[in-house]
């Protein structure tokens, strides 16, 4: 098997869906869908969108999951980043709770524009400081990070500057690679 450094797996920056913390909820949607668009097809698509500051300085995360949050304003009453799925709840409990905070009970064409009009800064994530790996770590190394974690990506940086992505998906495809050499298949 290879020796894989972070740097071999990453995306680079440049690749990567990225907004401004400025922009809105669709512009971020858009970026995602260009990223994808213009990314490797032959790769896993991405899943989130960078927010950059004035300076072009990572400060946070979108995931597709933050963006159909952030369509029904009531969550922010209701969840914590954690979620709820964490404590084991049925799926009748979460049927009731969606009848009784009336969750989505507005047309959906309402929700969708005036969530599309809000600022992607209040709904991206902030990474801590276990989501940041360098990029000459061992692959050993981000690989308990993510498990220790329960991190899908790792932003990878250079000094003090984040200079790409390290998604759970390409190492899995790495360590299967590996796994399938092992074999001989």
């Amino acid at each position: 098997m290879k020796k894989y450094i972070v740097k071999d797996l990453m995306i680079p920056l440049s690749e990567y869906a990225t907004v401004s913390e400025e922009a809105t909820l669709y512009e971020a949607v858009l970026a995602l869908e260009k990223a994808q668009l213009d990314f490797d097809h032959t790769r896993y698509r991405h899943r989130a969108i960078l927010v950059l500051d004035k300076t072009g300085k990572v400060v946070g995360k979108l995931s597709q999951l933050d963006v159909l949050r952030a369509l029904e304003p009531k969550y922010e009453d209701m969840l914590d980043r954690k979620g709820l799925h964490r404590f084991g709840f049925t799926k009748e409990f979460m049927k009731s709770m969606l009848k009784d905070y009336h969750l989505f009970d507005r047309p959906f064409e309402d929700i969708c524009h005036k969530a599309g009009a809000q600022n992607v800064k209040k709904f991206m994530y902030t990474p801590s400081e276990g989501e940041y790996v360098a990029e000459t770590a061992s692959l050993d190394e981000a690989i308990h990070q993510f498990v220790m974690g329960h991190h899908q990506s790792l932003l990878v940086t250079r000094g003090e500057d984040i200079v790409g992505i390290l998604r759970l998906t390409d190492v899995f495809a790495a360590v299967f690679h590996a796994m399938k050499e092992c074999f001989g298949a």
